[in-house]
């Protein structure tokens, strides 16, 4: 009798949506959505790692693959939000980073979403994922970015250590603002060996001791500051000027026998050489007016390789620089553009390898320098070997191409069918870029006078700001033809023996019987000499040391076959009206094989075939 209550129960679905690759028996997992059923059976899913370029920027890393996710029915209304599980593979996690999910819509505005949890999926299987909440449709991709640190500042002031590394802090002092503010933060360390690099190339760096991190500063008020705010964050002491204090210490110790008034003299000789370290701090106000040095500022040492500096206006970007000696403010701008340019870049070289037991199949891979040693470890268990060797390393930033393609007497697909495309290759440092190819000659009937088809893999470098945002059009080849290349690698391809099928009718038969002969006679000569192994040279024929050579390389592996082709070179060079048998008799027997040069003659005069 109670009064009934109408009710809609929606059945959520966990889906894993699978996108089938070719040659593969197993479809790729491309992402899990938990959804209503009535919705899942409208959305569609599918990889577009050829997008990748158009999803990451300076400091980003992809670590999954690039998904879409739309909706076929238009007119159906999907009940978000809806939650997404993209697996990932991080080689590497840092303190000073994290693992957010961008989404991308077709006008390439972006959101970052922190992920709800980075849990495992048991399939097949155990895979890594990054599960969030969305809220619209587009494109979405796993990223390693910078750490974002985000506090509030009130108007009574702050004191803040920051937990990506507490050693770096910030005081804001009251009233700094007007009314409370918010602050977001990012920390890029600095790698002393990048310092140390573009020390080596630049001379005009060399007084470059260290640097602090690079700080990263967003502050969305944009309230003016009524109080500076003191930063105080790690740069590490001059490594030539601890250098110099051990050898002070080193000095005190080994004088202490000799006489004081020597040893206090050699002291105050070797702590006056001590260098003075010069602080500096570089920044900009926002990336269109780019790095200024800022000399009013007072930078001060603290312990432990810290400093600290009072900033009266906000940064968008600042680092501290200690130098050995004072540098030009031109030389310092110079340094702060060329190690932004590092920390992005990474070193990578290109591998082009061919399978052992098939030639005609080659990997094109692109590999960070640091894993080259290990790359190449890989390539050989799965039986690749060079040459080509790699290429000298370049660098890259995340999202950059390599466009290649094969100029010569060889070409490639990719499918087995499409010969003579461009191929793509897209650098992202925690993933293998990696292509598949076929080769084959253009040719057959071309590089005539080598025993290999010859071709050039040429290497061009397409920087992510070259590439036109559009999701459904590739960059042309035409568009950079007029671009030198970045590299080129040559490979060859050996050249087979075609057996050619005639019909009966159509069989050639020599008219001099001879010939055939001597074919068979040649053929039995090669056996029998290659059974003692026989030295191409102990034969003492008159031919030239560039023939011996190409018989060499055309029948590596064959000593028979090897004589047999020498041979009939030689009696090439004969004239028709030449008695071979009695030459070649000759040459044998000044090759100390009588038996065989008497032999020859009694199957020449009786016309023996064997």
């Amino acid at each position: 009798n109670t009064p009934k209550i109408k009710k809609k129960y929606f059945i959520l679905f966990f889906s894993r949506f699978l996108v089938e690759e070719s040659g593969k028996n197993e479809g790729e997992v491309a992402c899990f959505i938990k959804a209503p059923a009535t919705t899942l059976e409208n959305l569609k899913c599918k990889i577009v790692n050829d997008t990748s370029s158009l999803v990451v920027d300076d400091s980003e890393e992809l670590v999954s693959n690039v998904i879409s996710i739309e909706c076929s029915d238009y007119e159906k209304t999907i009940p978000f939000p809806i939650s997404i599980a993209i697996p990932f593979t991080s080689c590497f996690r840092k303190n000073y980073r994290e693992i957010m999910v961008k989404m991308t819509d077709v006008n390439f505005q972006s959101n970052y979403l922190t992920p709800i949890s980075l849990g495992r999926y048991q399939g097949n299987h155990e895979e890594t994922v990054a599960e969030v909440k969305i809220y619209q449709l587009g494109v979405f991709s796993v990223l390693s970015c910078l750490k974002k640190e985000t506090f509030i500042v009130p108007e009574a002031g702050l004191s803040r250590k920051l937990s990506i590394d507490p050693r770096t802090s910030l005081y804001y002092h009251p009233e700094t603002f007007s009314s409370s503010a918010p602050m977001q933060l990012k920390i890029q360390p600095i790698d002393p060996s990048l310092v140390s690099t573009l020390k080596a190339r630049h001379d005009m760096y060399h007084s470059v001791a260290s640097t602090s991190a690079l700080v990263y500063t967003q502050h969305p008020s944009a309230q003016p500051f009524n109080n500076s705010v003191t930063v105080t964050l790690p740069c590490p002491p001059n490594p030539e000027k601890k250098r110099q204090g051990d050898e002070t210490e080193h000095g005190r110790a080994i004088s202490a026998t000799a006489k004081r008034v020597t040893t206090a003299y050699h002291t105050r000789e070797l702590e006056k050489k001590n260098l003075n370290d010069t602080l500096k701090l570089l920044g900009s106000r926002n990336k269109e007016e780019g790095w200024k040095v800022f000399d009013e500022v007072i930078i001060q040492n603290a312990r432990n390789g810290l400093v600290s500096f009072e900033l009266n206006e906000h940064l968008e970007r600042f680092f501290v620089i200690r130098l050995s000696f004072i540098l030009e403010n031109t030389h310092l701008l110079f340094f702060a553009q060329a190690l932004e340019e590092a920390v992005c870049s990474t070193k990578a070289n290109v591998i082009l390898y061919r399978k052992r037991e098939n030639p005609y199949k080659v990997v094109v891979l692109l590999s960070a320098s640091k894993e080259l040693i290990w790359e190449l470890q890989n390539l050989h268990e799965e039986g690749y070997f060079g040459p080509p060797e790699p290429t000298q390393q370049f660098s890259l930033k995340e999202g950059d191409q390599i466009h290649f393609r094969f100029r010569g007497n060889i070409f490639a697909s990719e499918n087995g069918k499409d010969f003579g495309k461009v191929h793509r290759l897209i650098f992202h440092s925690q993933r293998k870029p990696r292509l598949d190819l076929q080769i084959k000659e253009m040719d057959e009937f071309g590089n005539h006078s080598s025993p290999h088809y010859k071709g050039t893999a040429v290497f061009y470098k397409i920087t992510r700001e070259m590439i036109t945002k559009d999701w459904d059009k590739p960059l042309p080849y035409g568009e950079y033809q007029h671009l030198s290349p970045l590299c080129k690698l040559a490979l060859t391809l050996p050249k087979h023996e075609k057996s050619i099928d005639r019909p009966l009718s159509t069989k050639i038969i020599s008219s001099d019987s001879s010939e055939a002969l001597w074919d068979n006679l040649l053929y039995w000569l090669a056996e029998e000499l290659a059974e003692d192994n026989m030295s191409l040279l102990a034969l003492c024929l008159p031919v030239r040391r560039s023939i011996i050579q190409l018989v060499r390389l055309k029948c590596p592996d064959n000593l028979t076959h090897q004589i047999y082709e020498l041979l009939c070179c030689w009696k090439k060079t004969l004239p028709r009206s030449a008695d071979k048998q009695k030459i070649l008799s000759r040459y044998l027997q000044k090759s100390g094989r009588s038996d065989l040069s008497e032999e020859l003659r009694v199957k020449w005069q009786n016309k023996e075939f064997t």
